[in-house]
């Protein structure tokens, strides 16, 4: 049996989900919701919200920012867009994976479309989300060194996978939506040579080809059975790894035992989930009472394998301003010791005299020993102008499994993003409709709420 049927063979033998999953996945389901709520309200989301606005059809999947429905397809583009667009949407750090961005714009799409119960919907962005989860821990770090983005390249078959399960699509029809996902398959690194904003389009369009995938083979076309492990199938070709079909095979053995999706992490900051343990030491430090004008320069202690995003070339990540800075290391280091924060407004604009001065008396070098990509460890030291040292060593980022946050942060968050967009609106019938979702025969309050919280704007 070829690995996309084994695959769908093994979702098809799982029973109920357990308890605690299932509450994991609508917590990071809503937390996608409100974060393209964020995006649709910011600078970094205009060029979604104008190209939604350009869209002449209609149709039953919600749009953030939107009154009314567009076709579906077209909805998990622009939603997809919208989530990532702040690089403010959860990762699963072991599996370097955005996940809702993706799976959380497809599934509402999908599941508008074909008046699927909250139930149906969350089982199938979950087992995906899972799905997902695997093929990056089958070739850990193998796909970013070969410059692909994972979200956008594996994702755009779990979206089809999403959308073939919510369609009611067989199983050799699925493996074929697989299949023919893999040749819309894209997301390439290069928008971090000037931060272009195209980085945004690669979870829209990976729903996007999720959902047309599910249509076209439902209509009949083909797509190849090695999708994951063939020759020019998603491990070997886009990872470089012959090794790792072997291993995904062998995790995906382990589904319904074993789940992932409560380790994906939530993100607390607008910014690449890199730099979150810098922040956070930077904000323990000024807890400790130390200010920026203390400093007189700062050394960042990073791991190898986020160099080259973070890092590298220094002398361009000081430089960096606006939503290229989301990838910078001294930036958002300075901007936290000098703003006391690092939030939404801190990327809509120059850098002020004060980050871009601090900014620019910062180093880094390779934190020996880093539990990375299993954890997003850092150490941050810094130089005081009395000449002490003092130092931070964060283990792993917030919001993560090892560190699970409170439920009042994420609401929080929720409120803040929803406010972004329409201020006045109130966020509390959206985040009911989207907690009682697992029991909702269909997604109609739910697309009720989002429109009307795009009407408040």
């Amino acid at each position: 049996m070829a690995l996309t049927a084994s695959v769908i063979a093994r979702l098809n033998t799982l029973g109920d989900l357990p308890g605690a999953v299932s509450a994991t996945a609508l917590r990071h389901f809503t937390d996608a919701v409100g974060v393209g709520h964020g995006a649709a309200g910011s600078e970094a989301g205009a060029h979604w919200r104008r190209y939604a606005a350009a869209q002449t059809g209609q149709g039953p999947a919600s749009v953030y920012g939107l009154p009314h429905g567009l076709p579906p397809e077209t909805a998990a583009l622009i939603n997809g867009g919208l989530i990532h667009s702040l690089e403010y949407d959860d990762t699963h750090t072991g599996s370097i994976v955005h996940g809702s961005c993706v799976l959380a714009a497809a599934a509402l799409a999908a599941g508008e479309a074909h008046g699927r119960s909250g139930a149906e919907v969350l089982r199938a962005y979950t087992l995906w989300y899972e799905v997902f989860i695997r093929m990056g821990l089958a070739a850990a770090g193998g796909f970013q060194n070969r410059g692909f983005q994972l979200t956008s390249i594996g994702g755009a078959l779990c979206a089809a996978g999403i959308a073939a399960d919510l369609k009611g699509l067989d199983p050799q029809q699925t493996e074929a939506a697989l299949g023919i996902a893999l040749s819309q398959a894209s997301g390439v690194f290069e928008f971090l040579t000037n931060g272009s904003t195209v980085k945004s389009m690669h979870p829209g369009w990976a729903a996007h080809a999720g959902l047309v995938a599910a249509d076209l083979a439902q209509a009949g076309m083909t797509g190849p059975a090695t999708a994951l492990e063939g020759r020019f199938g998603l491990f070997r070709q886009f990872a470089g790894d012959a090794e790792a079909p072997a291993r995904f095979a062998a995790m995906i053995e382990e589904l319904g035992a074993v789940w992932h999706l409560q380790d994906a992490a939530y993100k607390f900051y607008p910014c690449c989930h890199y730099l979150h343990p810098f922040v956070e030491a930077a904000s323990l430090m000024m807890r400790d009472g130390i200010r920026a004008e203390d400093v007189a320069r700062f050394h960042c202690y990073a791991p190898q394998g986020t160099a080259g995003i973070v890092a590298e070339p220094w002398a361009e990540k000081v430089a960096a301003s606006g939503h290229k800075a989301r990838w910078s290391l001294p930036v958002t280091v300075a901007m936290q010791l000098v703003d006391g924060k690092v939030d939404l407004a801190s990327f809509e604009g120059p850098l002020s005299e004060g980050v871009a001065d601090l900014a620019a008396r910062s180093t880094w070098s390779v934190l020996e020993g880093s539990a990375f990509p299993q954890r997003f460890d850092a150490k941050l030291q810094l130089t005081l102008k009395d000449g002490r040292l003092v130092e931070r060593h964060i283990a792993d980022v917030y919001g993560n499994g090892s560190r699970p946050p409170a439920q009042s942060d994420l609401d929080a968050k929720f409120t803040a993003n929803l406010a972004r967009l329409a201020p006045d609106a109130d966020a509390h019938p959206l985040l009911s409709a989207l907690a009682a979702l697992a029991q909702a025969p269909d997604c109609r309050a739910v697309s009720a709420a989002l429109r009307q919280i795009s009407a408040q704007e």
